[in-house]
């Protein structure tokens, strides 16, 4: 083998596309634990922090640790520090779109809140099932001792994407309908009617979809199904049909709050100008529309399905 190696050397010297041969120096060396256990990030961090710097010290040399630990170290830091600017970002986003769509300071705190709440549960279901081994046989995932670092990231952004989404669906129906009426809770009533089907059935694609994840043998891809899809149920059923209507009828009319003080901030109508189908209710109410014009249903005239 040696005879090999000093042949190898001997031609890459030779080929003058390449340095000397003593300008890298390259040592390798196993960690004692699991590569990408907690503990060996620490003894990487160690290693670059201290070990290195008392042993370079007063010499011209450049040490770097390298390998699929150190790269999973790397990964790992980089999302964690990076990890409050992603939330700020989708968060506050979040918040302004609802805060201009629908004119209230009370909706786009409760949204967040709620789909915090669906997240939340995403991630300790996933947790329960992949590194604590809780009903992992009888779904037919993977036990992994950690849950792949990119996973939390990923999750949370897509969750409050596609939850947010059919929650202004149900929201500007709400609002729609309290624009008429004033009548907070027949609002929610109304609401819930008219995109109850809609949200189930787009919940339960949804479910279908990302269920269809767990079924390959690749843990990355058993935890990314997995989790999406336990939040989205969760979000469909406990979340749309029971938190937001519940929390909407208790703080009753101040679900709409909007201070003074924010006056200046546009007026945006997310379905548009409502005036004609405003008129054509007042119309139908006063009997003079046609016939059938008159026999359409509420929902409808209200603008709804």
């Amino acid at each position: 083998i040696q005879g090999v190696v000093s042949g190898l050397v001997a031609g890459i010297e030779a080929d003058g596309a390449f340095g000397p041969d003593n300008a890298l120096t390259v040592i390798e060396f196993a960690t004692a634990d699991d590569p990408y256990a907690s503990s060996t990030g620490t003894a990487i961090e160690r290693l670059r922090t201290s070990v290195i710097p008392e042993v370079t010290n007063g010499s011209n040399l450049t040490v770097l640790v390298t390998g699929d630990p150190a790269l999973a170290f790397d990964s790992d830091q980089a999302l964690i520090e990076r990890l409050p600017y992603v939330f700020a970002f989708v968060l506050g986003l979040s918040f302004i779109l609802l805060l201009v769509a629908f004119r209230s300071i009370v909706v786009p705190i409760a949204s967040i809140l709620m789909n915090l709440l669906s997240v939340g549960a995403a991630y300790g279901l996933t947790v329960a099932v992949f590194q604590h081994g809780w009903g992992n046989d009888v779904l037919g995932v993977m036990h992994t001792p950690v849950i792949t670092s990119w996973i939390p990231v990923f999750l949370f952004c897509i969750l409050f994407g596609l939850s947010m989404d059919y929650h202004v669906f149900l929201l500007s129906r709400i609002r729609e309908h309290m624009d008429h009426s004033n009548n907070n809770e027949e609002s929610i009533v109304v609401g819930l009617q008219s995109t109850g089907r809609i949200i189930t059935g787009a919940a339960l694609i949804m479910v279908a979809v990302f269920g269809s994840f767990t079924l390959g043998r690749v843990a990355e891809i058993q935890q990314l199904g997995f989790g999406l899809g336990v939040a989205v149920l969760i979000d469909a059923t406990l979340i749309r049909t029971i938190l937001v209507p519940a929390t909407m009828k208790l703080l009753g009319s101040s679900n709409w709050y909007w201070p003074r003080i924010l006056a200046w901030v546009p007026k945006v109508q997310i379905e548009g100008n409502l005036a004609p189908v405003k008129l054509q209710r007042q119309e139908a109410d006063a009997g003079t529309l046609p016939r059938e014009t008159q026999t359409i249903r509420p929902s409808m005239a209200a603008g709804g399905e």
